[in-house]
């Protein structure tokens, strides 16, 4: 009698239940098709609205390609929000840490399947679910943390504990820069991440935590590619990030982007072709980015005085609404009186989701104003587009002292970089004018240059023999092993 066939290897990918996390861990998950069979486990979000129907669509999608990629979504768990709780790290740590023994007993079902048994030769986990390593030791399998930032935000995270040791007071107390590794350029302590400002914080001790458990994972992906970051790859490679123990391997496999989805005949795809090559602003401000009604008029008489032919992807959110995306905007509510009048022609107010990714891949499109995600980061110099920096939230501060003090790709010409109350204040349209003005103009040549250059090099990466290319053949091997 024929010995039977050992299990094929399979892939368990864990994204964490936000629009930026999942997208991205499922186009990592894609690269590894072929190779592997690849299961996703999904979780659902921790309010219904926290993801939207873009999200939805897009796992519709994906589940009719006909790719080797299987959706399981995960059971609900019980997990009340306290309202009075404004801690969104620690929040979202301890929602997905809720999962491990749904998570566990979903793996160990695919390695003891009767039909069709697998061999699972790795689990990879969001940076924010590192507790599953746990579950990845239990049974035996290797995790990675499929890394959605920046490698200079993982040099943070990494080196974090070292911190936490070096600066006994207050991050927001320190007086001067903070050198971290992985950044070239000093850091203000007032760009740090909202919980690291605050050590007695929930969201604090979990920073530390995950940057710990790093240390535990067979490997860190990222997405992000070593031209984009020279310096954090360097100090990575180097180990000086994790200075009292051994670093994983790095891998930077990106840039990792969504493809579009959006038919050429979307209007706002239809207005850009109707503009001059490289003279429209972008304005879009991320998934769950929006403003109060006060800021909104600022940005609107700000885009008018500029001149600047714009196209706005506009949504807003009520006062109190918490983990859900912005709706999409009453424009007459929302927008100050006669402005859509004095303004058709040279600009269009979009009052949903954009189709961003084709909208940077326009060649209308000539800045992009925004809240410096690293999604939008990254699909931003994978076009070649030069961006004006309004970061919001989470770690969007580093990200654009990297691009714009680093990397260059970016102008911050709205001062937010000095503001001691984090960017809350409202920026007023002289401030947002003269943005427009240098992005568009004379001093934004040099981020138009820079710009230019890192697309070229962000598709080198990916090509045959590029930076990520070898990066992501490391990987498999490891994989394979």
């Amino acid at each position: 009698m024929a010995a039977s066939a050992p299990p094929a290897a399979g892939l368990v990918f864990l994204p964490a239940p936000g629009a930026g996390h999942l997208a991205s861990t499922v186009e990592m998950a894609k690269r590894l098709v072929g190779r592997f069979s690849v299961i996703v486990l999904t979780m659902r979000p921790l309010v219904p609205d926290m993801v939207g129907p873009a999200a939805s669509s897009y796992i519709d999608s994906l589940v009719s390609s006909g790719l080797d990629i299987r959706i399981s979504e995960l059971p609900l768990v019980d997990f009340p929000v306290d309202p009075t709780n404004r801690d969104g790290v620690s929040i979202f740590s301890n929602f997905i840490q809720a999962h491990r023994p749904h998570v566990r007993d979903a793996i160990a079902c695919l390695l003891s399947s009767a039909s069709s048994p697998l061999r699972i030769a790795g689990i990879f986990v969001d940076l924010f679910s590192t507790g599953m390593i746990d579950v990845g030791d239990e049974l035996g399998i290797p995790t990675y943390v499929y890394f959605t930032s920046s490698a200079a935000m993982l040099g943070l995270m990494l080196y974090q504990p070292t911190l936490h040791e070096e600066v006994p007071s207050e991050m927001a107390d320190v007086e001067g820069d903070i050198r971290i590794p992985s950044f070239a350029v000093p850091i203000p302590p007032l760009f740090m991440p909202g919980p690291m400002l605050d050590k007695k914080s929930d969201g604090y001790a979990w920073f530390v935590r995950h940057g710990r458990r790093f240390r535990s994972a067979k490997g860190i992906v990222v997405n992000s590619f070593t031209e984009l970051e020279t310096t954090a790859a360097k100090a990575l490679t180097e180990g000086r990030c994790l200075p009292d123990h051994a670093t994983p391997p790095i891998y930077l496999v990106g840039p990792v982007l969504s493809p579009g989805s959006a038919p050429p005949d979307h209007e706002c795809l239809k207005w850009l072709d109707r503009q001059p090559p490289a003279s429209v602003v972008f304005l879009c401000f991320g998934s769950m980015g929006s403003f109060e009604k006060e800021q909104l008029k600022e940005i609107a008489l700000g885009l008018e005085r500029s001149g600047h032919r714009f196209l706005w992807s506009l949504r807003t959110r009520l006062k109190g609404e918490r983990f859900t995306l912005p709706r999409d905007a009453d424009l007459g509510e929302a927008l100050p009186e006669g402005f859509l009048e004095r303004t058709a022609g040279r600009g269009l107010v979009w009052p949903s989701w954009a189709p961003q990714v084709e909208v940077l891949a326009h060649p209308a499109v000539g800045g992009f104003l925004t809240h410096c995600g690293w999604n939008s980061t990254l699909e931003s110099v994978w076009n070649g587009v030069p961006t004006l920096a309004w970061p919001l939230y989470a770690e969007q501060k580093l990200n654009a002292h990297q691009m714009v003090r680093e990397t260059g790709v970016a102008v911050d010409a709205l001062g937010l970089g000095s503001r001691r109350d984090q960017g809350a204040g409202v920026v007023e349209a002289a401030e947002v004018e003269r943005g427009l003005r240098w992005l568009m103009g004379e001093e934004g040549r040099k981020a138009r240059a820079r710009a230019a250059e890192m697309k070229k090099k962000s598709r080198d990466a990916m090509g045959e023999g590029g930076s990520s290319s070898l990066a992501l053949e490391r990987l498999v091997e490891s994989l394979t092993r």
